[in-house]
C-alpha cells in the first residue's frame, strides 16, 4: 500500500512541485490531506488527489489516514510545525528547506526529531539531484582541491519575495511605499531572507565542498530583488548572487566549482518543468570537454525516494548533518547581515 501524504501548505510550491512529483509516484505514495492556513486553496489542490482538506495543521496531524507529514508552509513556520508534527506522533516528516531560521530552533528541531525517533528529511532537492552526484564523484575522483565556487542565479520574479520587499510591479496598483535600499536594517534582513528562502538551494552543496565557514568578505543587496555574497571558506573562495528581475533571459541557476585542473559546471532546470536532473560539464585543463547529460529522475523524486526509504525503515536518518546543514546557513546568513548593516552609511 502507498503512504499516506499529508501536505501542510497549498501555495504554488505544493501545487507545482510536490504535487506533481507525488503523481509521478503512485506505487509509493497518495496524497490523503491538504491544509492551508485560511487561504481556502487547500480544498482545490486537495480536490485533484480526492483527498481532505482542512485549514490549520491540528485536523492533519490528527489524521489516522497520513503516515508522512510533508511541511510545505512559509521557511518561518517549519520549526513550530516540526515540533508540532513530533509531538503528534509523526514518524516521518518531509520538510521544505530551511528547518528553522535561528540556531535555537534549528537545535530543538533536530533534539525533538532524535528523542522521539522521528524521520526528517530537508527538501534540499539540488542535493538530491544526480547531477550533483556525478559531479560530486567526479570531483572527488580527480583529487584535485576545490579553489573557488560560484553560483549564479536569474529568476523570474517570486511572489514571496517581491510581497515583503517590493512595491507591487508596474501596470498594478502599488501595495506600499517603495523599500527603502539605503536603509542598513532593512537591506541587511532582505539578504538574511533571500540566503535563508533561495540561496540555501545550494548550501548544503556548498558545505560538502568547503565544509568551515572562515567570514563574508562582502554582501549587499541587488535592486530590484537579489543579493551579493563573497566569503571565505576555508582555503575556497565562494561567490553567490542571485537576482529576481520582472523581465529578461530564461531562469538559469548554475553552480561552477574550478578545481586544480578543471571546471565543473551545473546547471539546474526551472523545477516546476520535471524534466529530469540538471546537466552537468566538465572543462579540464587540457581543453576536453566531458558532458554529463540529464537523468531522468529530478532532485524532487529522488528526495522522495529517500523518504519512502526512511518510512520503511531502510535507510538512517542523519540528524547531525541536517543540523549542521541548518548552522551553516544561518551563520552565512547572519554573517552577510551584519556585513550589509556595517558596510552601509548611518
Amino acid at each position: 500500500m502507498p503512504y499516506g501524504v499529508g501536505v501542510i501548505g497549498a501555495g504554488p510550491g505544493v501545487s507545482a512541485l510536490h504535487l506533481p512529483t507525488l503523481d509521478r509516484m503512485p506505487e509509493l505514495f497518495r496524497v490523503v490531506h491538504v491544509a492551508d492556513s485560511g487561504s481556502g486553496r487547500a480544498e482545490a489542490l486537495a480536490a485533484r488527489t480526492d483527498a481532505r482538506w482542512s485549514s490549520g495543521i491540528d485536523e492533519l496531524l490528527g489524521d489516522p489516514a497520513v503516515d508522512i507529514v510533508a511541511i510545505c508552509s512559509p521557511p518561518e513556520r517549519h520549526a513550530a510545525q516540526i515540533l508540532a508534527a513530533v509531538e503528534a506522533g509523526a514518524r516521518t516528516i518531509m520538510c521544505e528547506k530551511p528547518i528553522a531560521l535561528t540556531h535555537d530552533d534549528a537545535r530543538a528541531v533536530i533534539d525533538a526529531c532524535r528523542r522521539s525517533g522521528a524521520a526528517l528529511v530537508v527538501g534540499t532537492n539540488h542535493l538530491f539531484d544526480p547531477a550533483w552526484g556525478r559531479a560530486r564523484h567526479h570531483i572527488a575522483a580527480e583529487q584535485a582541491p576545490v579553489r573557488s565556487v560560484s553560483v549564479t542565479v536569474s529568476l523570474p520574479p517570486n511572489g514571496r519575495y517581491h510581497d515583503v520587499v517590493t512595491e507591487s510591479l508596474p501596470g498594478a496598483a502599488p501595495a506600499r511605499p517603495a523599500p527603502d535600499w539605503n536603509d542598513p536594517d532593512f537591506s541587511a534582513a532582505v539578504v538574511r531572507q533571500l540566503i535563508l528562502g533561495l540561496g540555501i538551494h545550494d548550501l548544503p552543496l556548498l558545505r560538502d565542498l568547503a565544509p568551515r565557514l572562515d567570514r563574508v568578505l562582502f554582501a549587499r543587496p541587488i535592486a530590484p530583488i537579489g543579493y551579493g555574497v563573497g566569503f571565505v571558506a576555508g582555503d575556497v573562495l565562494i561567490r553567490l548572487t542571485a537576482v529576481m528581475l520582472p523581465a529578461g533571459a530564461e531562469a538559469l541557476w548554475r553552480l561552477s566549482v574550478s578545481t586544480g585542473r578543471d571546471l565543473v559546471d551545473i546547471e539546474f532546470p526551472p523545477a516546476f518543468v520535471h524534466d529530469g536532473s540538471a546537466r552537468a560539464r566538465v572543462r579540464h585543463v587540457d581543453g576536453r570537454v566531458s558532458e554529463y547529460p540529464p537523468l531522468p529522475d529530478d532532485g524532487y523524486l529522488a528526495e522522495w525516494r529517500v523518504v519512502a526509504a526512511l518510512a520503511a525503515g531502510v535507510e538512517t536518518v542523519e540528524y547531525d548533518e541536517i543540523l549542521a546543514d541548518a548552522s551553516y546557513a544561518i551563520d552565512l546568513a547572519d554573517a552577510a547581515a551584519a556585513a550589509v548593516r556595517d558596510g552601509m552609511p548611518r
